[in-house]
Order: structure tokens, then C-alpha cells, then sequence
């Protein structure tokens, strides 16, 4: 009914763990959407929607789901907007909402940090208090070979303005995204960011290209890519784990459907019990998710 009613700009995309919530369309796409790995947007010409049009969505959905308390701001990153502009948009929500507990968004390396400590810590007083970020890779040449439009450094100064305005961050780690030839510099970059930055959660899930970007992907990565198999996937993610020892505890998930093998725990208090799991599916004692059974 609420899908109906406003009228969404489709496709729409949102985390897995927001599948319950609403769902407010505060921009048209992705702002950058050169990423060579995600097709998310491809078929979307980024704008920003008119702030009459978000208001006028709150209010429908308001009127249908008033006892809503979760919110996610679509499209790929609300968080390109100007501060007064999300403000204005949390601020009608919070009048609309009673019950509003939680707002979040997917944020961009680029436009988090464009936005102040202070800025950031504003929207957080305005229940703007869950970001979802793309890390994908620690390592400065994949970065660029995928067009991620960030460096590793940026990506920690961005995760760190984030904590410093108490903001929670959802981190993902796409594994495979070095292929088979570049996953050690893949694995330790990112684990050497996860270390320093220490985001809130972090999540991983496997390298899946869309037909629609597989061509462009191969091109832009300058060489020949070979694709983990599922085995490779466990090595990396087995690697990955035993190097994170971050200075605060972080939640760690790889729940999403595209992963051969879901874990939970915090790191690094859980990293020796996420290691004997992984150990027991390399050797077959844990099967692994059917592949019919995974998504991206």
C-alpha cells in the first residue's frame, strides 16, 4: 500500500535490515554512480527531488503508517544533499512520526566528508544516527581500478568524522573484488583500514556483476580479471578476519544472501570462533549456502 501510494522512483534499492522500514525517496539515484562493480542506478539520472515532494510523501505515508519508527532516505546517497536540506526533511519526519526512533541513509566517501563534525553531529541530534557506507576495498589501486571515486585515506577520514559526531556506521567489504590475482592486496588494505577507522558494523558480501556493468568492469580493471570461486572467497575471508583487531569492538555480519558462508560476531572478541567456522567449511564440515539460494 505504502509502495502505491508514493509513487516510488523504481528500482528501489535499501540494506537488507531496512526491509521493514519505511521507505522515504529524498533523491533520484546516485550522485556519482561511476562505481564499476554496482549497477544499482545505471538507469537513473541523478536529482535531487523537490522538497515539496518528499513533505507531500511523509504526509501520505504518514497517514497510512503513523506508528512508523524507522526510516530509510533513498535513493544511493541522501547524504549529498545540503545540511539544511536533510535537516528540513528530518525535521518533518520527526513531526510526522511520534514514534520516530531512527533515520538513516547510504553515504557516499565523498559527501561525508564534505560535511562537518559539526554538520554530521546536527543531523544526529535530528535522528539522522545510522550511515551505510561503501569501504568495498582498503587497497589504493583497486579503489581506483573499480572507480570507486575514494582512496583508502578518505575513506578513514570520512568513517572517522562519522564517529566523532556519534553518528553509527554500517560498513561493506566486497569480497573478490581483487580477483584472484590481487586479493592479498585486497584483504590487507582492508584490514588495515577496518583496524584504524573501526566502523560500528562491518559486512561482507561477494563480488556479483550485473551483465549490464560486466564488461565495463573487466575494461576499467586494466588487466585481465579472474574470479574467485568459493574457495578463494573462504581464503579471503579467512585472511580478512584474522587480521582485524580493530581498537573498539566492532559487529561483525556476513549474512548477506550473496555470501557462501553466513557468520556472525564481534571482532575481535569472536575473530578465533569466526576462524573455527570458516576452518570447518573449508574442510566440508559446514555446507555451504546453495548457490540458487544467494542473491546480490
Amino acid at each position: 500500500m505504502i509502495a502505491a501510494m508514493l509513487n516510488y522512483n523504481m528500482p528501489l534499492w535499501r540494506p537488507p535490515s531496512e526491509g521493514n522500514n519505511l521507505i522515504i525517496q529524498a533523491t533520484i539515484g546516485c550522485s556519482f554512480n561511476r562505481c564499476t562493480f554496482c549497477s544499482m542506478y545505471r538507469t537513473k539520472t541523478f536529482q535531487a527531488r523537490p522538497p515539496a515532494q518528499v513533505f507531500a510523501d511523509i504526509e501520505a505515508a504518514a497517514r497510512v503508517w503513523p506508528d512508523a519508527h524507522r526510516v530509510f532516505l533513498a535513493d544511493g546517497d541522501a547524504l549529498v544533499l545540503p545540511t539544511e536540506a536533510l535537516l528540513a526533511i528530518l525535521h518533518k519526519l520527526a513531526a510526522s512520526f511520534p514514534d520516530l526512533a531512527r533515520v538513516s541513509s547510504y553515504a557516499l566517501p565523498a559527501n561525508l566528508i564534505k560535511k562537518s563534525v559539526d554538520e554530521l553531529a546536527a543531523l544526529k541530534r535530528a535522528k539522522l544516527t545510522l550511515l551505510y557506507y561503501g569501504l568495498e576495498s582498503g587497497d589504493a589501486d583497486i579503489l581506483k581500478r573499480v572507480t570507486k571515486g575514494a582512496s583508502p585515506r578518505a575513506i578513514i577520514q570520512g568513517l572517522g568524522k562519522a564517529r566523532d559526531a556519534g553518528l553509527k556506521v554500517s560498513a561493506t567489504v566486497i569480497l573478490g573484488l581483487g580477483g584472484r590475482n590481487r586479493w592479498r592486496e585486497h584483504v590487507d588494505g582492508t584490514a588495515a583500514v577496518v583496524n584504524e577507522a573501526a566502523p560500528t558494523y562491518l559486512s561482507t558480501l561477494h563480488l556479483g556483476l550485473d551483465p549490464m556493468i560486466a564488461d565495463e568492469f573487466h575494461q576499467r580493471f586494466g588487466e585481465p580479471f579472474e574470479p574467485q570461486d568459493d574457495a578463494g572467497m573462504l581464503v579471503e575471508q579467512q585472511h580478512l578476519i584474522a587480521q582485524l583487531d580493530p581498537s573498539t569492538p566492532v559487529i561483525f555480519r556476513s549474512n548477506h544472501a550473496s555470501n557462501a558462508l553466513p557468520l556472525a560476531g564481534t571482532l575481535p572478541k569472536d575473530r578465533d570462533a569466526l576462524l573455527a567456522a570458516l576452518g570447518a567449511a573449508q574442510a566440508g564440515d559446514i555446507p555451504l549456502r546453495p548457490k540458487y539460494l544467494r542473491g546480490h
